[in-house]
This record gives C-alpha cells, structure tokens and sequence, in this order.
C-alpha cells in the first residue's frame, strides 16, 4: 500500500527545502507619493518608473542578493511624509516573506516600531518574520542590527539606506551556507574599524560590513540576539541557524495544517502517524545536509500531556508512560524533538612548522 500520504508529503517537502530556501523574500515599506500600497515585483525591472531615484536605487540594491537574487520584493507605499506605519505593517502581516526593512531614510522611532511589530508577530502569532534594521540593538533573533555607515557605492551610503542591499544579501543566502564574509563588490570602502572594534561590534549582536585591505565583505552573520537562556543558547544568534529553524516551523506547521489537522481521529496510532511524517522530514533534511545526521528525534511529551490530563482532573497517579502517551487529548498532540542544524565554517585554526 505504501507510506501514508502525510508522510509523502512531508518527505517531498524536506527533499526541496533547500531549493525553496535558496530564494528569499524581502519586505519593503517605502514613503513614495508615486506608490500606494502594495506592489510585487519578482526582478528589477518591475520597479515603478515613477518612484524617487533614492527609493528606486533602494530596490535596485536589495535585488541584488548573494549567491542567488531574492524571489521576490514586495514593497508597500506610503505617503512621502508618512510617520505612522501601520497600514504597511498591517499588509505585511497578511503576507509571506523572510524578511523586513523600512524606507531608506529610516528614523530610530520607524526602526523601532518595526522591531516591536516583528518581535510581536514572532512571540505573538509564531510567525517567523525578521527585519533588518539601522542602529537597532533589539536583542532579537529576528531582528538583524545593520551598524555600518560611510557605505561608499558611487555615493556615500548610511547604514539606512543600505538595509534593503542587506535584507536581499541574506536573502539571497541558500540555507546550507552562511552570509558571513559575502562580499559587496560594489562597495568600495566603508568606515573603518579596528579588529578588537570589529569584535566588539559583532560580539554586541551588530551585523557590520567591513574593508579586508582588497575588498568590502560581510562579518559574521549574526542577528541582534543578545540574552542567551536555556531555550535560546548562543547558537540562537546566526542567522543561518535562525533562517532553518524558521524554515522547519513553518514547513512543519503548514504541513500539519493542510495535511493533517481536521483529517484524522486523535487517536495514539494517528498520533504516530505524525511522528513518523516529522521524522522523515527531519531524516530528509540530514540527507540534504541541513541538519547534522542522526541528530532527529521526535516523540510524544509526556510532560505537557500529563499537564493537560491534570488540568482535565484526570488521576494519573497510577499510569505509567505508556499509558500516559495513549491517553486521549482532544483535540491536541504534544510532541517534543530534537535536532542538530549544521553551522558553516567560519574559524580556522591553523597550526604549521617547519621541516
């Protein structure tokens, strides 16, 4: 008879995560009188005719992404004086897309609005939308704190007006490499900074770019992430590792959604079912190299289900774990899991002598 469909569907899934993730989406709130609303666009040269030359140099710069140019860029108009950003966040919120810059000249208030409207969404709502952003110290994983200024690009760039460049670098970042070290080849210099400056500002959750003595390149890829707890260690501050984190929970929850919520009986045997479909997403991820092989587990919490069946007033004194991962949840499964995404090398340690 073959597997199940649900598991067909989340190995076909895990099989072309990393072609899908290849291509990001970038988010782009623009104040424009020539664009009102929503305008998508899959290359540059969609980009409205109309728009200032800052905003369409803007736009222009955040197509040009990395190993790969971004799927798409879905810009929002405002109008040229706007202050208020609802109406944009309020589209965004009904959209899919990777990540989110403001207009080019971006103001710390505008930044941090966005900041608190992305940390809301990914707390909130479990949506996994980030943002990069100027001067923005959020202490978020989903919030990238771009710090370089004096971006010289034919013109002299603040670290604003180069978020939308930044958003589509990352963008354009497929998910088995790192942004670190990407160059910029149309930079031809930046302010500099001391290596011990360097350091510092990666180490405070800063995303620089920076001058090697031949070219302009990417530091390391880190996002703003800065209190580290059991739930969030230090790997929590890559983007790449936040960038597969996000991918799997969204693949999972989507999947769950379409595939098998509302479609089949809670019973234990369903509740494999699901564990089994997970797995194999999981096991598919390990063969494309995104996670770290045998790393994968998932399986019934026993913990959360015994919280549920207490709050049910049921007595489950005298039941063992089998019998707690059997019992009946209504309408939830309570499943837990482990997995180990594969980071890029960054650190070379190398130690030679002579013969």
């Amino acid at each position: 008879m073959g597997l199940p469909s649900i598991n067909i569907v989340f190995k076909t899934a895990a099989s072309t995560a990393v072609q899908r993730s290849q291509r990001g989406i970038v988010g782009v709130i623009l104040k424009d009188s020539a664009l009102t609303g929503a305008k998508v666009m899959a290359d540059d040269s969609e980009i409205p005719s109309g728009l200032s030359e800052v905003n369409k140099d803007y736009l222009e710069k955040t197509f040009m992404g990395y190993e790969n140019k971004p799927q798409k860029v879905l810009a929002y108009g405002l109008a040229a004086d706007a202050t208020d950003f609802t109406a944009a966040l309020n589209y965004f919120a009904t959209q899919k897309f990777n990540y989110l810059v403001g207009p080019p000249d971006c103001s710390a208030d505008e930044a941090k609005a966005i900041a608190d409207w992305i940390k809301s969404q990914r707390t909130d709502n479990k949506r996994t939308y980030k943002a990069v952003l100027p001067n923005t110290a959020a202490d978020s994983e989903g919030i990238i704190n771009f710090t370089t200024d004096g971006i010289a690009a034919g013109k002299i760039y603040t670290a604003a007006e180069y978020c939308g460049r930044i958003a589509g670098l990352i963008a354009g970042t497929p998910i088995k490499i790192a942004c670190t070290f990407a160059p910029l080849p149309e930079v031809t210099d930046v302010t500099r900074l001391t290596n011990a400056q360097m350091g510092a500002a990666i180490d405070a959750g800063q995303f620089i770019i920076f001058h090697d003595g031949e070219k302009v390149k990417a530091g390391r890829g880190v996002n703003s992430l800065q209190t580290v707890t059991d739930d969030k260690g230090e790997a929590f501050k890559k983007i790449k590792i936040i960038d597969a984190i996000d991918m799997m929970e969204d693949d999972i929850r989507l999947l769950t959604q379409d595939n098998y919520f509302g479609k089949y009986p809670n019973s234990y045997d369903n509740k494999c079912l699901l564990i089994t479909a997970i797995q194999d997403y999981f096991t598919e991820l390990e063969k494309g190299g995104v996670l770290s092989s045998g790393t994968s587990n998932v399986e019934i919490d026993i913990d959360k289900t015994k919280e549920y069946l207490k709050g049910q007033k049921k007595d489950i004194s005298g039941m063992s774990d089998q019998q707690i991962k059997t019992a009946e949840t209504g309408t939830h499964v309570f499943l837990k899991g482990t997995v180990g995404i594969l980071d890029t090398i960054e650190d070379l340690d190398l130690s030679a002598s002579m013969v």
